[in-house]
């Protein structure tokens, strides 16, 4: 068996895609999908190449990893290892791998699956398992509660500063140039600047993708907004919640929403953070 690193290419993305599909029993994606999928492979490609690996056997690829270091916080992106190879030691050389990346990083993320064995390596590589929730079902509009009087406008790309100065302040570490893709992959950018407090938040249909806020009320009028502007008839979707984010919980039951356990919040280093909902694929 023998690592390779993941290129900026097509096929590269492509391979990146079916891996994931098969080691997660994820159904055909959808154009839009496999776009999103592509557009975070080939950005983490370009940035991130160190961190970025595929496992092959006699040309085949049998697992890849993707993380990213940003200003000293560490994430993995991505973890996919095919049935056949698991339990082989495969899972572990990309890990290992990947995890090289973040030398020199005082902090670690990785938003994990329900899976024990990996959950085990991440607990083996220093980092504490933090049970998540997650927020599904339609939002009953008539029960969405007032955003005390924070105002929330569509954002673009001339904001990207204050995006980093509030992840800074929600995670210890701004996004940089991922928040160009993310703006790429999403419906809409929300953004809340004010005396009291910022914000953004970036949703997908009715999932949202990413939020960070500076204060408990800031984050709690972005999700409000965000749930609000869900099209008609599309499920809302809010994942990676800790017990720490009872803000998000009291709207999404508020809303109707219906609350479960998915899942881990893995971190080293670092705290649950209180304000931030980090997206799985940047973290």
């Amino acid at each position: 068996m023998i690592l390779r690193p993941v290129r900026d290419s097509a096929s590269d993305a492509a391979v990146v895609r079916e891996i994931y599909q098969s080691a997660f029993g994820v159904p055909p994606l959808g154009d839009r999908e496999r776009a999103r999928a592509d557009v975070r492979t080939r950005r983490l490609a370009v940035a991130d190449n160190g961190g970025c690996w595929f496992a092959e056997e006699d040309g085949r690829p049998l697992g890849v990893a993707l993380s990213l270091k940003r200003e000293g916080l560490w994430g993995l992106a991505l973890f996919a290892v095919l049935s056949e190879a698991q339990g082989k030691g495969t899972g572990r050389l990309l890990l290992d791998h990947a995890l090289a990346h973040s030398r020199g990083c005082l902090r670690g993320m990785i938003v994990a699956s329900e899976d024990p064995r990996a959950a085990r390596r991440y607990h083996a590589a220093g980092f504490k398992l933090h049970p998540t929730m997650a927020l599904t079902g339609t939002v009953d509009r008539t029960a969405l509660p007032p955003s005390g009087g924070i105002p929330v406008h569509l954002g673009d790309a001339s904001h990207f500063a204050l995006l980093d100065s509030v992840d800074r302040g929600s995670r210890g570490a701004a996004h940089g140039e991922d928040h160009l893709a993310l703006l790429r992959t999403s419906d809409e950018l929300l953004v809340a600047d004010t005396l009291g407090g910022s914000g953004y938040c970036y949703r997908l249909g009715g999932r949202v993708m990413m939020l960070a806020a500076t204060t408990r009320r800031v984050a709690t009028a972005l999700l409000i907004e965000a749930l609000a502007r869900i099209p008609e008839g599309e499920p809302a979707d809010v994942r990676t919640l800790t017990a720490e984010q009872d803000w998000a919980v009291d709207v999404g039951l508020a809303t109707g929403l219906s609350v479960s356990n998915r899942g881990y919040l893995a971190l080293r280093g670092m705290r649950p953070p209180t304000h931030y909902i980090p997206s799985g694929a940047y973290l």
